[in-house]
Formats: C-alpha cells, structure tokens, sequence
C-alpha cells in the first residue's frame, strides 16, 4: 500500500467544511485497525470541535457492530469522507458486517496507509485520523428527551468515541 501524491497534510483548524453536512448528511467511513487486522463501517452520527484545547471529534459505535471490536483494540482511527458518487459504497459499508467477509474488496475501494500506519481509502476526498483520548457509553438514564429511546429498540446503545484529529489530508488542488 504505497503512499499516493492525492493528498495534501493540512491542520484540522484549516479545514474548511460543515459538520453537520459532512457527518449527518454525506456519511463517512471509520476505519480501525492495521492492514492484517481491521474493519470499516459507514458513520452518520458524530460531532467536531474543540475540547481540552485539542481539535477533536466524536463518532459512535454501538457494541453490536464488528467495527466496534477494532475500535476497542486499537488506539486510532481514521475518518474517511467521499464525494457524493460513492454513496452505494457507504450504504454497502453500513449494512454489511465485514465479519464474514471483505467488504473493502466487494467495493473495490484502495486501501492506503499513511505515515502514522492508520487505514485509509484512497477513493476519499478528506482523511481525518484520530487517537481515541476519551469513551464513554451512552446512559439511557440520563437521556433527557424520551424521543430518543425509539433508536435503540434493541437497547444496544452507542460508545462515544472521542479523537484527537493529529493529522488532516485533503485532495491536492
């Protein structure tokens, strides 16, 4: 998996996108774990921001889910985000579990590897890797709106997962 010239490094606090489009509307892929060991998953939920003087982000996964396993195991991850011509793909990724098989090679995505060793997808159009600096698993006790709960029918409710963002790469223009 060599390196690609696509990408340029840019600081989290360059970026220059809308969360709630690029989260909550266009989907991204988390990927943990390393070449021989690892999984991918389409997200939709998440948040960006500041926290502890850090850029960060934070993704959720439930524990039912086979990427959930790899995000526990390995210490980074990363946050792929695609133009809109890859949507079959992300459907794919969100509703095949990669246990039994390869869902990276049934997409046909490239997968890459950067210079920390975290996955990518070369299809991407922006990579976020992240190093978890916080979990904690969501309480139903303390959900303070009872419209929440109709999202967890099978009471398997998220991890949050909070990322330092430590390196950004975007398309070169």
């Amino acid at each position: 998996m060599p390196a690609t010239t696509k990408f340029k490094e840019i600081s989290p606090f360059e970026l220059n996108e809308n969360p709630f489009k690029i989260i909550g509307k266009d989907w991204f892929l988390i990927t943990a774990g390393v070449k021989e060991d690892y999984n991918t998953m389409t997200g939709g939920w998440g948040m960006m921001g500041v926290l502890w003087q850090k850029a960060v982000v934070c993704i959720y996964i439930r524990p039912t889910r086979h990427t959930w396993n790899f995000t526990e195991k390995y210490q980074e991850f990363t946050l792929c985000f695609f133009e809109e011509k890859y949507r079959e793909i992300l459907n794919y990724c969100g509703s095949v579990s990669g246990k039994n098989q390869d869902k990276v090679k049934e997409c046909g995505l490239t997968l890459m590897e950067s210079k920390s060793g975290n996955l990518y997808f070369e299809e991407a159009r922006l990579v976020m890797e992240c190093r978890k600096i916080y979990v904690s698993d969501l309480d139903p006790g303390l959900f303070l709106e009872s419209s929440i709960e109709h999202h967890y029918p099978l009471k398997d409710y998220h991890r949050m997962y909070v990322g330092e963002i430590f390196s950004v790469l975007t398309e070169s223009e």
